[in-house]
Formats: structure tokens, sequence, C-alpha cells
């Protein structure tokens, strides 16, 4: 009777995986780097290759809800595991703008071959290179073959504002805006021109993620990509997270406190535009003592988190409409791993509920029974120490796509005008590198964020 026990319990936390009905048949090397191929369906790759997807996770007994999990990602000391050093470099947009790219292992370091699988990051919504739920992935990413990692290289791709980068332009970053990412992914491309580009993206980043892969489909620079706790229909979870007391004075109350935090932080180079909308709208949302997530994005996010057009929206919820990625899912052209928790507390409504049409051919779907929101948190060998799942998963992920999975990378030329790096064919996004960043480490300079959301 106790083993039955143990198998249905087992068999509960085995999380549930989602194709199409048909998925993509992937081309897969014989040998590392080799020309010949087997070609073999998405799912089978993904249960030969991807074992820890097949295999149940339980969340440690004492963090046995969303809730607790969640709690855990934001209040728990990540300060002494998963140390990853940066190197920063400052890439000024056509808009004026700037973001960080953050990368590892950093100069005074190993030297990596140029053909080195590079994992690109995009983090949560005041996040960084700093969070643990990145360190989480890069630590054992970056980490030399001979001590156990998969010895890539990996860069954070910083939005506007975050993690010490600065303002320089009246605009601010959001959920639907993917030409930040688009222009980061020039640069990388052009400085490791033969490196897979692997894209790995945690909630809003996740999402920013998703809808550049729908935008570009067989054009993306990126080989394949990975999104954790991604919030998909944002008007569909804004309204459950808003309409219940709890979910609305923890969760929303407390990203829209990190928002404001960020503001703040920034307030006097908002100050150079005084007479732009955004200035405007961060004015009166300063005034309010407690805001919530909706209206932050009511107030801001709707007027300056991106540009004109389709800037600026209505309301939040327009923005919200506009700016989801569910219903871009099925336009996705390269393999795409999605990890979602069934008890996460911030995104409750899947696009698995819309069934097979939901996905396109390229898209693994995972959720878990447990795991809150960026959480995942596993027993580890000692009592009271713990794992994270996910890293499971997602290295398994990484090292399937980045050396045996051949994909054609189709992105176009690039040159350059007016000092400006840019793609053929394009007129709207383009770069200029304005120098260092300086050494990033760890979890500096971010006194005043609520950590991991």
């Amino acid at each position: 009777m106790g083993s039955f026990f143990s198998f249905l319990t087992a068999a509960y936390y085995v999380p549930k995986l989602y194709f199409a009905s048909s998925p993509a048949v992937v081309a897969v090397r014989k040998t590392f780097n080799g020309k010949q191929v087997d070609r073999i369906s998405l799912r089978d790759l993904v249960q030969a290759r991807c074992p820890s997807l097949l295999s149940p996770f339980k969340p440690v007994w004492w963090l046995f809800s969303g809730h607790l999990q969640t709690l855990y990602c934001v209040l728990g000391d990540f300060s002494k595991i998963d140390k990853v050093e940066y190197d920063r470099t400052l890439l000024r947009l056509l808009d004026g703008g700037t973001i960080g790219l953050d990368f590892t292992p950093s100069m005074n370091g190993r030297t990596l071959p140029d053909e080195t699988p590079i994992v690109v990051v995009l983090h949560g919504l005041t996040g960084g290179s700093h969070e643990s739920y990145v360190r989480a992935i890069l630590a054992p990413a970056c980490t030399p073959v001979e001590k156990g990692g998969l010895g890539y290289r990996g860069v954070v791709v910083n939005f506007r504002g975050c993690a010490g980068v600065p303002v320089t332009s009246p605009q601010l970053y959001s959920a639907g805006f993917t030409n930040d990412i688009r222009t980061a992914l020039l640069y990388i491309s052009k400085r490791y021109p033969k490196a897979p580009l692997l894209g790995v993206g945690f909630s809003l980043g996740a999402n920013v993620l998703t809808r550049y892969l729908a935008e570009e489909g067989e054009q993306s620079r990126l080989r394949a990509g990975c999104v954790l706790a991604c919030p998909w229909d944002l008007l569909a979870n804004s309204e459950l997270m808003e309409g219940d007391w709890f979910h609305r004075t923890t969760y929303s109350s407390g990203m829209a406190s990190n928002l404001k935090v960020l503001l703040k932080r920034h307030h006097d180079e908002f100050a150079k535009f005084p007479q732009s909308e955004l200035y405007k709208a961060m004015q009166v949302l300063l005034t309010v003592p407690r805001p919530s997530l909706i209206q932050f994005d009511d107030t801001v996010t709707c007027v300056g988190g991106g540009p004109s057009p389709p800037f600026p929206f209505a309301s939040g919820r327009d923005y919200y409409v506009w700016a989801s990625s569910h219903k871009l899912l099925p336009q996705v052209r390269v393999p795409f791993l999605a990890l979602n928790a069934s008890d996460d507390p911030i995104v409750k409504e899947l696009p698995t509920k819309a069934g097979e049409s939901a996905l396109s051919p390229w898209v693994v779907f995972c959720v878990t029974e447990g795991g809150g929101h960026l959480g995942w948190f596993e027993k580890g060998s000692g009592l009271f120490s713990l794992n994270r799942w996910m890293g499971k998963p997602v290295m398994e992920w990484l090292r399937v796509v980045g050396e045996e999975v051949a994909v054609e990378v189709r992105g176009k030329a690039l040159h350059e005008v007016n000092g400006f790096v840019m793609e053929e064919g394009r007129d709207d996004i383009g770069y200029r590198e304005i120098g260092s960043g300086g050494h990033v480490v760890g979890v500096e300079g971010e006194e005043g964020l609520l950590a991991g959301l």
C-alpha cells in the first residue's frame, strides 16, 4: 500500500507537457558540430534529451504552496550562491535610450572559443543581472565543462533604467516592446558571429522574448528560446490578480512599489525631459502612496512603455491587450520551451487552456504542480537546504539546442549609418557602443527593490 501511495504521489508531481497536434521535425546532429543529421519530432527529442521534464518535481515540504515559493524567492538570501561576475557594455539606441549588456565570464576570467553558445537573458519586471533566478541559470550554464557546467557564455540584457543602467531618453521598457532586445541581438551577433544565440526569459522578460520570437519567425537571430513564468495573457492575469484583495495588496502592490522605486531612482534623469508625457505621468504616479500594478500601468506604462506608434495607449487595459504574448505563440518558428507553475499566484491563466491550437509546432509547454512565481524550490541534500529545480530542465534544454539541434539562423546583414550599426532593410533599430559600464558583481547596488518580482 505504501509503495502504491508513493507511486501516486510521484505521478501527481510529474510535470504536464503540452505539444501542438503535429510537433515540428527537428534536425539533430549525429556528432558535435557535424554536418550529418537525424530528423526527429520535437516530442521525441524532449523525451530523449530532457529527462527532468518527465520526472517528478516536488516542492520542499516547508514551501508547500505557490505563495510560500514566491515569498521565498523574494525574501530568501541567495547572496552566497550562484555567484556570477560580469563585464558591462552600454549601447546607445537610435531614440537616445540606453541598455546595458552584462557579459559573463568576465574578461579577467577564462577565454572561450568564438563559436561558444551564448545564453541571452531577459530579466523580470524590475530585475537585472543581479537577480537570483538569473544567476541560478547562468552560474551552471557558464561553469566550465570540466567542473560540471555547460561551458557557455552568458549575456544579460538589462532594460532601460534597470540594474544601474542610466536613463537617457523619455521612454521606459514594457512587456510588449521588443526593439531593445532586437537591437541587443544585433550587437551580440556582430561581436560573436560564429556563436549560436539561445534566449532565456523570466516573467516580463519571458513575455518580451516570446513576442520577439513570434514577430521574427524564421528570421530570428536566436536559435532557440526558453521562457519561465511568462505572464502570457496580461489582461486576464491582471484581472485575476487585481480582483483578489490578498493578491492585489501583496503582489500587485509589491511590483508597483518596485516600479515606483525605479522612477524615484532616475527622477533627475527623467527631469531632463520635462515636456515629455512620460515625465508628466511620473509626477502624477509619484503622488500615489501605495499604487497597484494596474494603477502604475494605467498612468505610466501605457504612456511611456514604448515609442509612438503604438504608444500611448488609452489605458493600462489597452496596453495589456496589445502586449500579451499568448496570441502570438503559434507564430514561433524555433525550438521553444515554456515553464509555468500551476500555483503561480501572479500567472494563473495559461495558453494550455485553449488546447493544441494555441501552440506552435515548435513549442514545448511544461506545467508543474508547484513552484510559485520563479521559485521551483525542492529539497536539497541537507535538512533545510534547497535546490532550484528549474535549473535541471533549462540546462538540459540549453545543451540540446546549443550543441545538437541544427537550426539555420537567417538574420539580415548589418551596416553602419552615421555611426550606428543597423540591420539592412530597417531604419528603426540600431546601436552605437558608448563604452564600458564597468565590472558588475552579484547583487551590488540594488537596495530598496524587492528581489524576484
